[in-house]
Parts: structure tokens; C-alpha cells; sequence
């Protein structure tokens, strides 16, 4: 396999291993502003960052394992899609643990039923 297109394979395959998530959770495609809201701050930060470093020579990739598609400030593209896909996913893991977690658990870790007992 051409070496170019794994970073694209890689990043396919998070979305496949947690696109079934979506349907287990809160429907996170269903709410797409919500969505870009907690996605959106991210790609800006890190693609911002990503271009600086580029420009001043911090870092680089290399050519054998991107496609060659390259985004203003010489950003190649699979870093874009980097700093969408990963957040993506975690979001839709997190909103499946939400929907999943037995009733009565809380985000704190407290179990009220079990706390009350205890007396």
C-alpha cells in the first residue's frame, strides 16, 4: 500500500470504529451546532498552531505519508481532518457513556442510593 494515504486510513477508520456510537448516544450528527460548537474551537486552535509551526520551521511531515494535498500555510490536508475526526469522536464517545451509564450514577461518581444507605 502507498504509504501516502494512511494518515486518511487512519483517520477513516476512528470514524468507523465509532460511527456506531452515534446510534447508541444523543445523537450527536442530529444536533450540528452544538456539534461545531464543541468541534469548531479545536480545528481553529490547533490548525492555527499547526500553521505557525510549519512557517517558523518547527515541524514538518513528510512527504511519503501524506497525500500531497496542502492547505494554505502548507498545512497538508489530513492535518485538518486530524484536528475534525479526533474530537469528533471523542464527542461521540462521550455522549454513548452518557446515554449508556445506569440511572442513578452521576457524572460526579456518586452513587445516591448507595451514599443514602450508608447513613
Amino acid at each position: 500500500m502507498d504509504g501516502r494515504w494512511e494518515y486518511v486510513l487512519l483517520l477513516l477508520g476512528c470514524l468507523a470504529v465509532t460511527a456506531p456510537l452515534e446510534l447508541r448516544g444523543d445523537g450527536v450528527y442530529r444536533r450540528p451546532a452544538a456539534l461545531a460548537r464543541a468541534i469548531l474551537p479545536v480545528v481553529l486552535l490547533f490548525t492555527a498552531w499547526d500553521v505557525v509551526a510549519i512557517a517558523r520551521r518547527h515541524w514538518d511531515y513528510n512527504p511519503a505519508f501524506v497525500t500531497g494535498i496542502r492547505l494554505p500555510g502548507a498545512l497538508p490536508v489530513e492535518e485538518l481532518l486530524f484536528f475534525v475526526v479526533v474530537p469528533l469522536c471523542a464527542v461521540l464517545t462521550y455522549e454513548a457513556v452518557l446515554a449508556l451509564r445506569p440511572k442513578g450514577i452521576r457524572l460526579d461518581g456518586a452513587v445516591p442510593d448507595l451514599a443514602a444507605r450508608r447513613g
